[in-house]
């Protein structure tokens, strides 16, 4: 089993400033007191890390260190900084690292995928969200997947494509592959590489409890393929993010279908800004209220007006598992707001707050 990763106290706060001299002996400093101080999180965001720091990283989780957490997001470490940290990562007791915005590139992806290969290291969670890891990158990584080590992986926003996917999905389909939570937003992915991903969640041996496609140009096809996914009594996704996605009505008509199925398990479904109107809210009153588990619907940025609040305030009245509906920045006016004082829905997550300013006004 898994070792479980310990709760994080409050970061360390530090300078972002890349020109400030004293940045990088306070970055030091902090080092040598974890060291020292048997600490198990250390967070050095938004600090500016040399290859010096880095190597003294390393060092520090080479030599016995108990630190399980390690936050370097924001650092802009490059490369050379990636490459020295991975030397440490095949034999430390590091859970999670956070390399989001570090400016790295495929170019460290081979030294950190055979660290993480090496069958020693303990890693659990690895963010490297907002980085230029590219296709070439995320095939190195789907072969730590293919490992069984990771259970959580961020790659949003690390200008992937479709032609990744084919080897993202095989890792996925692998037996020994234990991940739960996978995000791939912020990427072009398209309808060709979202289907070949889907196919592989439908997989038996698939163990994805939440997955997040933000922004990835995914089509009705790939909807209608979620949608199947949702349905299975195989599957175990409990979470879905597919915001930003331009397929209105017609594709998330896939998604409330299968939110009236007996297998469907989800409970967080996000769905903003994929171009709802008024003519989709029926079925999805309809759908949610049918649905056992269903407990968040984000429906921010979409073009629903006021004609379907009364609808949505009763899917809310009638509805005590669902505790949040956001729909901030819809076509509401003012009226709508005098709406939800008369309902006195403030117990109940959806708010004039949740409702957002009317559309005119936040313009």
């Amino acid at each position: 089993m898994a070792p479980t990763v310990p709760s994080r106290p409050a970061c360390q706060k530090h300078s972002s400033s890349l020109h400030r001299p004293s940045v990088n002996c306070r970055i030091s400093h902090d080092i040598g007191i974890c060291s020292h101080a048997q600490r198990d999180f250390i967070c050095l965001c938004r600090c500016s890390l040399t290859a010096a720091d880095c190597e003294a990283l390393a060092q520090m989780l080479s030599g016995g260190s108990p630190l399980r957490v390690l936050n370097l997001s924001g650092t802009y470490m490059e490369d050379q900084g990636l490459i020295h940290l991975s030397s440490a990562l095949e034999n430390c007791r590091l859970l999670e690292i956070d390399l989001s915005s570090c400016s790295l590139t495929m170019a460290s992806m081979p030294a950190l995928s055979s660290a993480l290969r090496s069958g020693f290291s303990e890693l659990r969670k690895l963010n490297l969200s907002r980085n230029t890891v590219m296709d070439d990158g995320i095939e190195l990584i789907s072969q730590v997947l293919k490992k069984g080590c990771l259970n959580t992986l961020n790659m949003s926003s690390c200008e992937l494509t479709g032609s990744c996917c084919s080897s993202l999905a095989a890792a996925l389909q692998s037996e020994t592959c234990c991940l739960t939570e996978l995000d791939l937003s912020i990427n072009d992915l398209g309808q060709s590489g979202a289907m070949q991903i889907c196919e592989a969640l439908k997989a038996p041996t698939c163990t994805r409890e939440k997955l997040e496609m933000n922004r990835c140009e995914l089509t009705e096809e790939v909807f209608g393929a979620l949608g199947s996914i949702l349905v299975s009594a195989m599957s175990k996704l409990v979470s879905l993010s597919v915001a930003v996605n331009d397929v209105g009505d017609a594709g998330v008509k896939h998604i409330w279908e299968a939110l009236r199925h007996k297998h469907c398990k989800l409970q967080h479904l996000d769905l903003e800004m994929v171009s709802l109107t008024d003519a989709c809210v029926e079925e999805l009153c309809e759908s949610v209220a049918s649905c056992s588990t269903s407990s968040t619907l984000i429906l921010k940025n979409n073009g629903m007006t006021d004609s379907s609040v009364p609808r949505l305030v009763k899917l809310m009245q009638d509805c005590p598992l669902t505790t949040e509906l956001n729909l901030k920045y819809n076509d509401f006016s003012e009226d709508v707001f005098e709406l939800m004082d008369k309902y006195c829905l403030l117990d109940k997550h959806i708010s004039p707050a949740s409702l957002g300013s009317p559309a005119y006004l936040s313009a």
